[in-house]
């Protein structure tokens, strides 16, 4: 699963990597991203790329309420093409949830450790996200709250010890094709999704700092003492 992750670059940085066209969002480097935080997603409308933020917790627009309503903040790429969260989503919602690097933990369950993953040049990347548009019934005229999700697969060898899943990183050259609203068939995106090559990633010990959500400085990202991995 994906559980945290960071994205420490800012809107220039992100918009020469993705080819954004329009900004919507102000973005700042978050070194602990959580569950409900704004996060920085690239979505393709009307044949140009835009960045906005978007909350990680998908909200399904049929929702009647958010207090005990389901929020995933993982879908698996396994069913996300025939769950009733999912489905309807898959052809046409789709977008890039910005990052450089996500957290696992390892470890007795009373000494969890945390590590980083990124890719071995420490560059941006985009996990495979679904999203959708909310509005509260109960606040008529209000603006839609948009919310993602991201998309899981098996672990590749270098996360597998510590856990049985990970998030689907894109590879760059299929990015494009992930925003491609013409590409709507479940087999096709699904082969998109792959566990990405365990050669291109590293994974390092962090201090523990990242344990805490409220602790949001590059201590996060710092090699812990031990070394890295």
């Amino acid at each position: 699963m994906c559980g945290r992750f960071t994205q420490t670059s800012d809107a220039d940085a992100i918009a020469a990597r993705f080819a954004v066209v329009t900004r919507r969002a102000e973005v700042v480097a978050r070194y602990n991203i959580a569950p409900t935080d704004p996060v920085p997603v690239v979505v393709r409308e009307g044949g140009a790329r835009a960045l906005e933020l978007f909350r990680w917790g998908l909200i399904p627009y049929w929702t009647k309420a958010l207090r005990g309503a389901p929020q995933p903040i993982n879908a698996k790429v396994e069913t996300v093409a025939r769950s009733a969260m999912f489905r309807g989503l898959l052809p046409a919602r789709r977008c890039l949830v910005v990052a450089d690097g996500f957290y696992e933990w390892t470890g007795a369950k009373k000494d969890r450790r945390p590590l980083r993953i990124v890719l071995k040049d420490r560059s941006l990347f985009a996990f495979a996200g679904l999203w959708d548009a909310w509005r509260d019934p109960d606040k008529r005229g209000s603006p839609p709250l948009r919310s993602c999700t991201i998309v899981t697969v098996d672990a590749n060898p270098l996360i597998a010890p510590v856990h049985d899943r990970m998030p689907a990183i894109l590879k760059p050259e299929d990015e494009a094709r992930w925003l491609d609203p013409a590409l709507t068939d479940p087999t096709a995106l699904a082969a998109l999704l792959a566990p990405y090559p365990a050669e291109r990633l590293d994974m390092y010990p962090v201090s523990s700092a990242v344990n805490n959500v409220r602790n949001q400085g590059p201590e996060c990202i710092e090699p812990a003492a031990s070394g890295t991995r």
